[in-house]
């Protein structure tokens, strides 16, 4: 059975490509729910017009998609509330040098 853990873990491998941070240290993803066999990923981008954009949606479904026990990935992006550095690990600021 997935389980949110397993699937934040899944997402972490998908590295936003301008500031090579995986996108859950990012802030990015705001909440999954899991029921049954389908997830629900509600996750935002840097801005709206973020380049890397499409590639962050689609990796996150894809990563998603091929874990054991998941028939269905909605990913769904949203502008609220809307997402600042501060939203970011610890560890993603110490890297960044953002303190």
């Amino acid at each position: 059975m997935v389980t949110e853990e397993i699937v934040f873990e899944a997402i972490k491998q998908i590295i936003d490509p301008e500031v090579g941070i995986n996108i859950v240290d990012m802030g990015l993803i705001y909440g999954i729910d899991i029921n049954d066999d389908t997830v629900d990923v509600t996750m935002t981008l840097t801005s709206p017009g973020c380049p890397a954009g499409g590639q962050l949606v689609n990796g996150t479904q894809s990563v998603t998609q091929q874990l054991d026990g998941v028939d269905e990935v909605n990913v769904n992006v949203v502008w609220t509330p809307r997402w600042t550095p501060e939203m970011m690990s610890e560890e993603a600021k110490d890297e960044l040098g953002i303190f």
